[in-house]
C-alpha cells in the first residue's frame, strides 16, 4: 500500500481484498466523481479523466456492478496519466444506495466506502423527523456511522434547539447530534474535530439545508457553488448536482451529494430493523407469533401506541417504508429476470444468425 493511496482512504480492509491477478496488470485508483459516460479518478495526486473498459461496461449485469463515487478500482493510465481506463471494481466496505427516482424500478448508487454519514437537517420549517428516519434507514442498511447535523441554529432559541435534539435522539439514540450555524460559526470546531485523516465522510440531506455551504466552510473556500435560498420555499436552488469526493486540509475525505427529493426504499430489512429497533423488540412480546400488529388482542405494538410509548406516526412511517421496500425489491427482481431472459434471447438470435 503506497502512502498516496493510504492518504485517500486505502486501508488494510481494501488491501486484504486485492485481486492479485488484476493488481499485477493494472494500477489502483479511487473514483472522485461520476459523469454521464465517464469518470474522474485519482491515485492520490492529480484527478484523471477515465472511461470503462468494454468488458466492464457490457459485462455488468446491473448498476451495482459499475463504479460510483468513492469506489476503489483497477485502472490503466495513459498519456502521462492524463487518461485512464477502468477494468474492475474492488469489493465495497459500505454502499449508500436508494431506489432510482421516478417510476423506474432500479437501484441508484449514491456513494461507496463511506465511514461516517453526516445527515444534515435545517432548524426551520423543513425539519422533518420522518424524512430523517428515511436517511437513517439508508445509512444503517450499510452499517455506516450516522451523525445528525442540525443547521441554521441561529434561527432558534437554545430551548427550542434542545427540544429538537431530544426528538432526534428519541429516534436515533446512538447517533451524535450537533447543532451548528454557518452564519455565526457555532460548533464548526466540533464538526471539524470529527473529521479524521484518511477516513471518508458524506453529506446527506434535502436541497437547501446548507450542505454545500457547510462543505465550503470546512474547505475554507468557496470552491462549491451555492445559490440564494428561495424565500418562498426555503430551498436552495441549483446547488450540488453531482457527487464529488474532495479532501480537506486535515486529510479527511468528504462527498457532497445532491439534495434528494425522493428516498425510495429497496431491500432495506437490516436498515429498518436497526432504525426502528424498538418496534422489532416490541413485536417479540406480542401474544401471537404471527401477529400482524393491526387489530389483534395482545399486540404489544398496538398497546405501546395506545399508552404513548410508541409514536403512531413513527409506526406508520415504519410500515410505509417496509411495504415500499418489499414492493420495490419484488419489482426489481422481476425486472432483473426479464432482462436476463431478454439477454439470453438476443445471444441465441445472434448465434443462429452467424451459423
Amino acid at each position: 500500500m503506497t502512502n498516496k493511496l493510504e492518504s485517500i482512504g486505502f486501508s488494510n480492509w481494501f488491501e486484504s481484498r486485492i485481486d492479485e491477478s488484476k493488481a499485477a496488470n493494472h494500477g489502483i485508483a479511487r473514483v472522485v466523481s461520476v459523469h454521464k459516460n465517464s469518470y474522474t479518478v485519482t491515485k492520490g495526486g492529480e484527478e484523471v479523466f477515465s472511461e470503462l473498459s468494454g468488458n466492464l461496461l457490457y459485462g455488468a449485469e446491473s448498476s451495482n456492478d459499475l463504479p460510483t463515487t468513492g469506489d476503489w478500482v483497477y485502472a490503466d493510465f495513459y498519456d502521462d496519466d492524463s487518461h485512464a481506463i477502468i477494468y474492475g471494481v474492488f469489493p465495497r466496505k459500505t454502499l449508500l444506495k436508494r431506489k432510482a427516482p421516478g417510476k423506474q424500478i432500479d437501484v441508484q448508487l449514491i456513494a461507496a466506502n463511506i465511514d461516517t454519514a453526516f445527515i444534515v437537517q435545517s432548524l426551520n420549517e423543513n425539519f422533518n423527523l420522518r424524512r430523517l428516519e428515511r436517511y437513517l434507514v439508508m445509512v444503517n442498511e450499510s452499517n455506516i456511522e450516522p451523525v445528525v447535523l442540525l443547521s441554521k441554529s441561529d434561527l432558534l432559541s437554545t430551548e427550542d434547539i434542545e427540544d429538537i435534539k431530544s426528538q432526534v435522539l428519541g429516534i436515533a439514540p446512538h447517533a451524535t447530534v450537533i447543532e451548528f450555524s454557518s452564519l455565526n460559526q457555532e460548533n464548526m470546531d466540533s464538526i471539524l474535530e470529527l473529521l479524521k485523516f484518511g477516513r471518508t465522510y458524506c453529506l446527506l440531506g434535502s436541497s437547501g439545508v446548507g450542505k454545500t455551504t457547510l462543505l465550503n466552510k470546512l474547505l475554507g473556500s468557496e470552491e462549491f457553488e451555492t445559490q440564494e435560498v428561495s424565500k418562498i420555499q426555503s430551498k436552495g436552488r441549483h446547488t450540488t448536482t453531482s457527487r464529488q469526493l474532495v479532501q480537506l486540509e486535515s486529510g479527511a475525505l468528504i462527498i457532497d451529494t445532491p439534495g434528494m427529493r425522493e428516498l425510495g426504499s429497496m431491500s432495506v430489512d437490516e436498515g429498518l430493523d436497526e432504525t426502528f429497533s424498538e418496534i422489532l423488540a416490541l413485536s417479540l412480546n406480542c401474544k401471537f407469533k404471527n401477529c400482524s400488529h393491526t387489530n389483534e388482542k395482545g399486540c404489544a405494538i398496538l398497546k405501546a401506541i395506545e399508552t404513548g410509548e410508541l409514536s403512531e406516526q413513527r409506526y406508520k412511517n415504519y410500515l410505509k417504508m417496509k411495504r415500499e421496500s418489499e414492493f420495490n425489491q419484488m419489482s426489481y427482481s422481476e425486472k432483473r429476470t426479464k432482462d436476463k431472459n431478454f439477454g439470453k434471447m438476443i445471444k441465441s438470435v445472434l448465434k443462429n444468425k452467424n451459423r
